[in-house]
């Protein structure tokens, strides 16, 4: 987004502010005699940059924003919320309304838009406020569009924290996905947003942390800085001096409710991949290879009696899975992955997390004393039902009458889920305040509904037509597959 010559001038002006700060502090000796400015930058021949004025790094700045800035959303979300614990037996509480704001980042000129999943998440409705540019006097400033344009989930990934949206809008303004692993403590870097619905919001700060795992063998290491980042800068950007997108603002560690300098964002590179998957097919693929790994301790190592106190340790392998068919071993040492060194276990999980699906990975190990190099196939993870919440939205996918979110079998979903009973059926993606009145629990996330008093359903609208023949309070029986078992439930309808 900046040229070369606005990012030296940039680094020139910082250097040069940091100078003039220096030569101003109070451990100065006033009593000391100025020294000759001609020696020794005369005799080396040395140049000395031209002096840079506090006018000339405000401009430098001024110019980054301008050019950030027309890419940088404000998204309202209207939907639904859990209900709390406090809530549990109101079944109502689920479809309770919830009106949110955020932010989000153009990233090409015909209306995608990336953000975080918890800004959207549950939304029934999505709009996005853009900003234009306008001119007072001789200076560029941005207002917000007074209109709001509808928007679309295109998917999202709730585990990454990371959804992509589309608006109906083309020769829009975008900005670039930069390499996050290029990133270096002590950067500096600008933080977008709307901060308590401050629409077009920018604070500066410095990368605190380039790699910062909150939680032992955490999957996602985040960028942390201290600009100033509040709630409704979610979403937003967060930009080096290039112009670039090395994360997305996510969240802050606070005691006081407000910034405290405890920042951190989605680096752009995890970022970059999941939003290529999202928008090529609605949803995001998470590998596995049929392995628990844990990061190597010292005293980890010296209690098993390992060749070495640092790197990545196989801590399980899944039988008749991926890594134990190729001949990984509980014990073993993963010393690097397709060439890369591992030297924790976050590494190695991220790493099979980006791979391509059925593509093979190669594993150099440690065994005692035997270097092995083991070639596994990286496969889709199908162990979590809460990943079809990833591929539903309230607009497409809401059975009211049931409080769920549902999403017809067909081939590619079934191929999702090996050996199921049917070919056919409605999966339950998310809720739901259904309850079943025999065991007193509802219909649960992976659940696949097959018939309702014994008519079979096989789409949403199907299943939605069909409960909308009864009245609330009506009992019906369906049946269901639950973890790979046929049963029979009985739900009243809402």
């Amino acid at each position: 987004m900046q040229d070369n010559g606005s990012v030296r001038k940039l680094a020139i002006s910082l250097l040069a502010l940091l100078t003039g700060l220096a030569a101003l502090s109070p451990a100065q000796d006033k009593k000391s005699d100025p020294q000759p400015e001609t020696s020794n930058s005369a005799q080396t021949g040395e140049i000395k940059p031209p002096p840079v004025s506090l006018g000339e790094l405000s401009q430098s700045l001024e110019g980054l924003v301008n050019r950030v800035r027309p890419a940088v959303v404000q998204i309202f979300s209207t939907g639904y919320v859990a209900p709390s614990e406090s809530d549990s037996n109101n079944t109502a509480a689920l479809l309770s309304q919830q009106r949110s704001t955020g932010s989000g980042i153009i990233l090409s000129d015909d209306g995608f838009i990336v953000t975080n999943a918890h800004v959207v998440r549950g939304a029934r409705r999505i709009q996005v406020r853009l900003s234009v540019a306008t001119t007072r006097g001789r200076a560029a400033t941005f207002e917000p569009e007074i209109k709001l344009l509808e928007a679309k989930l295109v998917g999202m990934d709730r585990e990454m924290d990371v959804a992509v949206i589309k608006i109906g809008r083309t020769g829009l303004p975008r900005l670039q996905l930069g390499n996050s692993d290029a990133v270096r403590q002590g950067e500096l870097v600008m933080a977008f947003g709307t901060p308590r619905g401050l629409e077009g919001s920018v604070s500066m700060g410095i990368v605190s942390s380039t790699s910062r795992e909150l939680h032992p063998d955490d999957f996602l290491a985040y960028i942390q800085t201290d600009a100033p980042i509040n709630p409704g800068n979610s979403g937003g950007p967060l930009i080096d001096a290039q112009g670039h997108v090395v994360g997305i603002n996510t969240f802050i560690l606070t005691q006081s409710g407000g910034s405290e300098g405890l920042g951190f964002a989605i680096p752009s590179n995890m970022v970059s991949t999941i939003y290529a998957q999202i928008r090529k097919e609605g949803h995001v693929h998470r590998g596995r290879i049929g392995t628990y790994v844990e990061t190597i301790t010292p005293a980890l190592a010296d209690g098993l009696g390992l060749a070495r106190d640092w790197g990545v340790l196989v801590g399980d392998v899944t039988p008749e899975g991926p890594a134990d068919q190729a001949g990984l071993k509980v014990g073993d040492i993963v010393e690097s992955v397709n060439g890369r060194t591992m030297r924790n276990a976050r590494q190695l999980e991220s790493f099979i997390y980006r791979s391509p699906m059925k593509e093979k990975i190669t594993l150099q190990v440690l065994r005692g004393k035997d270097q092995l190099t083991i070639d596994v196939p990286v496969i889709e993870s199908v162990d979590d039902p809460q990943r079809f919440a990833d591929m539903v939205n309230p607009e497409d996918n809401l059975v009211s009458r049931l409080g769920i979110l549902g999403i017809g079998i067909d081939k590619d979903l079934a191929a999702l889920l090996p050996g199921l009973r049917n070919s056919y059926g409605v999966l339950v993606a998310a809720g739901s305040s259904a309850t079943d009145l025999t065991s007193g629990t509802g219909l649960q996330p992976g659940d696949v509904i097959y018939s309702v008093n014994q008519d079979p359903v096989a789409t949403v609208e199907g299943l939605r037509k069909k409960v909308g023949e009864y009245k609330p309070g009506d009992e019906v029986a369906m049946q269901i597959e639950r973890s790979g078992r046929l049963m029979f439930v009985t739900i009243e309808i809402e």
